[in-house]
């Protein structure tokens, strides 16, 4: 299995935007896990947020129709009663395997005043053919409470829209989760001018394969690795 991250700048373009994630997609082998930054169609375009729910739902059909032989995990602009959310879609086999709303809404850029929080109890493994596989939003990160929900997963992806003065929060905490989970970690995020970079794909020994330069970044999925880590350094995570 190959584990794939992308970081490429969203536009104000939302066409340019998913067809550029398509074509990063289609550019991927098969069988790839492929994540991509969060709400990397539209960013937040808190006044354009019709239109970011109508690219969303002409994004669920290309990306379903991609996924037949490939996994794509990237957050999309929701429409939910009165308010919107920002929704992680896990695209596997055809179908949505999994949908999780952003629980921690961002402090620092009005996310809270546009966007409804998800469910924390949403935040879980899924078990995606014998891959244990679990998500959590950008900001999500900081909080150590889902790094305990999500132990025992095999890979933890991370899409995120993360702000460059905090570059280093996200490169130290993504390496920590997957230190301290002793799990395969896929971080990506956007790479736009005020963003981090920093997409990374991180083993459960804590070795990060990262280079703000790439736009894709690959790397293959041993589950050796997991339990060998787990196994050398036993804290109760089962393998």
């Amino acid at each position: 299995m190959n584990l794939v991250t992308l970081q490429f700048k969203t536009t104000e373009d939302f066409n340019q935007n998913l067809r550029t994630l398509t074509a990063y997609i289609k550019n991927t082998l098969d069988d790839s896990i492929v994540v991509a930054p969060e709400l990397c169609l539209n960013g937040y375009a808190y006044d354009r947020l019709d239109e970011a729910v109508a690219i969303t739902q002409k994004a669920i059909k290309e990306l379903l129709e991609l996924s037949k032989n490939k996994t794509i995990i990237t957050t999309l602009t929701t429409k939910y009663k009165n308010s919107h959310q920002n929704t992680l879609h896990l695209f596997h086999k055809g179908k949505i395997l999994h949908t999780q709303s952003k629980n921690k809404l961002f402090i620092l850029n009005d996310e809270r005043k546009y966007f409804s929080p998800g469910e924390q109890e949403d935040i879980k493994i899924i078990d995606m053919d014998g891959i244990k596989i679990g998500f959590v939003i950008c900001f999500e990160l900081r909080f150590i409470d889902f790094w305990q929900q999500l132990k025992g997963a095999d890979i933890i992806c991370i899409p995120s829209m993360w702000g460059l003065p905090r570059k280093e929060h996200f490169e130290t905490l993504c390496q920590a989760l997957a230190v301290a989970n002793q799990c395969y970690v896929v971080a990506s995020n956007s790479s736009n001018d005020d963003m981090a970079s920093s997409s990374a794909i991180i083993t459960p020994f804590g070795i990060q394969n990262i280079d703000d330069k790439q736009e894709k970044i690959e790397q293959n999925f041993d589950y050796h690795e997991i339990k060998k880590m787990r196994r050398y350094m036993n804290i109760g995570i089962p393998y």
